[in-house]
Order: C-alpha cells, then structure tokens, then sequence
C-alpha cells in the first residue's frame, strides 16, 4: 500500500536504524526460549513461596519512565503482566545505552521485547517481574492506537466497525474481549467434534470444487479449470457428498465444511462460511431433533457454564426440550390463515392480502417461505423446532409418513433466526430425480437458486441408501448466540470487506 509516512512512522524507522548501528538487530532469528506467560504467573503467584525465575516474551504496551527505574507492561497471548526495570539491574556495567538508549529511547510502544527476571509483588500489590535483561525481538514500524481514558471517558479507541475487521491483527491487540470470541469459536467446534466423536461418527472432507453446486439452493460462485476445460462451482454445501457416504456404508459422518454463496452481504451473511452437517444412518428426524437440542445444550454449558445466555436484551434459554410446531400451524398462529391445500394462485392470493412481496419466479415453496419468514420467524426467540415443511419447500426430503403434502423436515429457530436444518433424508431415487426434474422447471421460470439435478446422486441412490437422518448448523449464527454478538463480521477472524480505497502519494496525485 502506498503512501507518505507520518511523524510516527518516521520516527521508528529512524530508530531502527540506530538500534543496528549500536550492533542491535531488530528482527533476531534465533529462538527465544521462554518459560512462562502472564495469566499463569498472576495466578499461580504466592508471597511466601520460593522466587521463581521466568523468561517472558510479548509486546511492550505501556511504560512509566523514573530516571534510573522504570515500569512498563508487557502483553503476551495470555494477558498483561508489569515489568519493574532498574538501570543498574540490566546494565551491570558501565554501559548503560541498554536502558538509557534502548529503553528509553528507541523502544516504542508495541514492539517485541523478551525479558528475563524473577517475580514479586510490588508495594501497590502488583504482581511484577523484576527484570535482570531485555531483548529485542521484534520492531513495530506502525503505532497501535493504544485506547486511553480520563475521567471515565474513553479516547482513540480504535472502535470503527470497518477498521476492526480490515486490520483484524490490530483489533486483536488493542480491543480486550475480541481474543475471547475467537478463543470460544474454537471451544465450539471442539465441543461438537468430541459430541459426535464419542458416538462413533467419523469426520470427513468432502470437494470445495464441484462439477455441479448441490445440497442447498443458493446462488454459486463459478471458477474454470483450465486443465479440464469445464467450468467448476464453489461448494454451495456438501450435503450430497456425505450423503453417498452413507450410501457406501459408514454409520455417521459429519464435516466442518466452508461454503460459498455469491450472494448479499448483511449483519448476519457473509459470501464465505462454516456449515457443520452430519448424517446418521437408521434415524429419522424425530431422533435428530432430540440429538440436536442435546448437542447445544452441552456446547452452551461447556462455553457459558450455563444454559442461559443474554442475547442483546434478551436471555435465552438453551434447556432442553425445545419447543415444537408445524410450518403450517405456526404460519396460522401468526396470521390467522390456514394455508393446507393450497395451489400457487391461493397462496398469491395469500401473500398479497398480507403485503408479502412476490415476484412471477417463485413456486409454492419459495411463497410459503416468504410468509413464514415474513410473518411468523421473528417470533420465535427462544429454541424452537418448526416441523414438517410442505413438499415443495424440501427437494431433499423425505415425504412425511402421515401426509404426503409435507416432508420430514425442521428448522431450529432461536432469536428469529434459523440455526438448523435436518430431515428424514430422502432416499428414493425416483422421486428424487422427480424433485429435482421439479427445480429445473423453476429454474426455467427464472429462479436463479434453483438446484442443478445431479445425475450421480441419483444414481448413487439407486445403489441404495439405509433410512438416513441428517443436520446442517450455520456455525457462525451458532457462535453469534453463545458469544452474544450481533454481526457475523464480529465472529469471523477475517470477514469478507469491500476493496479499500487506495491512499495516493503526492506523486501520483501529480502524475
């Protein structure tokens, strides 16, 4: 990125050159070995125990000059620990430019540094290390935009929602709580991987490129392999591939899998995202209601320690039994309208009389989503299983049992949001190639999220697939609740982000 360096930035360029003239190498290669980190040795700290030696590495984030001693505060990945430095303690000889120089002078706030001491407690009752020798590792070229307060107003905070995650490394440093998210995340999937795991689930990778985007309706991204000459696609999800799986005879499989929809960007949407589905041969989705809400009940008390979590304003409530009610049911409770029976034309009929917009692309399913989204999913904040969706809203799934209008399908909502989609996975081949024969009319009609048909899916299912139970999580929506965050741009270390506008030097500006 080009452009002019401010006063600041010059000012440590100037002094990393003058920490190599003094034979000081700003950036040393070698290892530096150290042996404790600061959350550890603040906690596990005893006045009357021992002295303990430490090595300690991190970023100088602070520091109180006093002639010949001085405080600074040092941050590694564990949290902030004081420094106490005494001139003669690092500098036992007559050279004194390590701290009178060095220190002093040519360190700034933000760069690397490795100490080695021994810990104590201050007068103030700080837990401190008592420095004996610094190093440079490591010089900052940039000032961080150190947060700073006085009289209990906060000054520089480095706070722009678009900053923050452009300069996610910079956020990370300054903004306390930010590592925390990110450091639940991981907790998450871990929680789940050992969930599934002790049932005896294996975890698989299924392709990120594709001949034909299948699993979900969405709209792709399109690539082309040179070799090949054909036009590949971004996985939309990776639902068909598990799903032959099971067709080739494991128990369960799951996967983490990171998707691509070219489609909008918004606060709870972005291009590219982590989807985790699972496939368990022999259940149905009555079973897989029951598997989900025990799964998330363990993963709040293992990231929260509670099943009750605050959700902006709200609190809700992740103990199990979930709420359940039909698609059909929940659309009458909301809008007084029994919509059983209805053809395309009535359901128009319907949207208009409660101002849903439509447009001439969509069937009966793609109506009946727009009410229940429109009318009725807000609504249902804590966890909530909506049942058994009309069959044109589920190409994937299997007709229900007791009416064959609809299917076997749920969606867990919570806040007003959908979290989780499962079925009863359908397993006849023929009407599955019916289904999908149905997509491509309505892609015909301009449905751009219609489902390709794949052939070899179907042929897959005439090999024969066991009754099949499966569930897809949007993990980011998952990680949103249990971190109480209101954007998916606050749970993903690097969201997706317009292009950032180019700073132009004064020489192009005159070119």
């Amino acid at each position: 990125m080009n452009q002019e360096l401010n006063d600041q930035e010059l000012f440590r360029r100037r002094s990393l050159e003058t920490l190599r003239e003094m034979g000081i190498n700003p950036y040393p290669a070698a290892e530096y070995p150290t042996n404790a980190f600061a959350a550890e040795v603040k906690e596990t700290f005893q006045d009357d125990a021992p002295r303990r030696d430490v090595v300690m590495a991190g970023r100088l984030m602070g520091r109180r000059i006093m002639g010949k001693a001085s405080f600074a505060e040092l941050k590694d990945s564990t949290g902030r620990i004081q420094l106490y430095i005494s001139r003669d303690e690092i500098c036992p000889d007559e050279n004194k430019d390590m701290y009178n120089v060095v220190f002093k002078k040519l360190l700034d706030i933000g760069d690397f540094i490795g100490v080695k001491g021994y810990v104590f407690r201050t007068q103030m009752g700080e837990i401190s290390v008592h420095v004996s020798e610094i190093t440079v590792l490591s010089k900052s070229l940039r000032p961080l935009p150190i947060v700073k307060e006085k009289d209990g107003v906060t000054y520089d905070a480095f706070s722009d929602p678009e900053a923050r995650y452009r300069q996610r490394y910079v956020d990370l440093v300054v903004n306390e709580g930010v590592k925390d998210t990110f450091i639940k995340r991981t907790k998450i999937f871990n929680t789940m991987r050992q969930f599934f795991n002790e049932r005896g689930y294996l975890e698989v990778d299924t392709p990120v490129l594709q001949p034909i985007p299948g699993g979900a309706s969405a709209r792709p991204f399109i690539t082309h392999h040179n070799a090949l000459d054909i036009p590949l696609y971004l996985r939309i999800a990776n639902e068909l591939y598990l799903k032959r799986l099971i067709v080739g005879g494991f128990e369960g499989v799951y996967e983490f899998s990171r998707n691509f929809r070219n489609e909008g960007m918004d606060r709870t949407h972005n291009p590219e995202f982590t989807c985790m589905e699972i496939y368990v041969s022999y259940k149905d989705y009555n079973w897989m209601m029951n598997f989900t809400e025990e799964m998330i009940e363990k993963v709040c008390m293992e990231v929260n320690g509670t099943t009750e979590v605050p959700v902006g304003d709200k609190i809700i409530s992740f103990k199990r039994p979930f709420k359940r009610i039909s698609m059909i049911d929940a659309i009458k409770e909301h809008t007084g309208i029994d919509i059983t029976g209805m053809d395309e034309a009535a359901l128009r009929d319907v949207c208009k009389q409660l101002g849903v917009e439509t447009d001439e692309s969509m069937g009966k399913g793609k109506l009946i989503d727009e009410i229940f989204g429109e009318k009725c999913e807000g609504n249902y904040i804590q966890p909530t299983f909506i049942t058994d969706y009309p069959i044109e809203m589920s190409p994937l799934c299997k007709r229900h049992r007791e009416n064959p209008e609809l299917t076997e399908r749920f969606e867990l909502m919570v806040n007003g949001k959908e979290l989780a989609n499962a079925y009863s996975e359908l397993n006849d081949p023929i009407d599955q190639l019916e289904r999908f024969q149905e997509q491509l009319r309505l892609s015909e009609k301009g449905d751009d999220e219609a489902m390709y048909i794949d052939n070899d899916f179907v042929r897959a299912l005439e090999y024969g697939m066991p009754p099949t139970s499966g569930m897809g999580i949007g993990m980011e929506r998952l990680i949103m609740l249990m971190t109480n965050q209101s954007t998916i741009q606050e749970v993903m270390l690097f969201p997706q982000m317009k292009p950032e506008k180019q700073v132009k030097s004064q020489e192009q500006t005159e070119e």
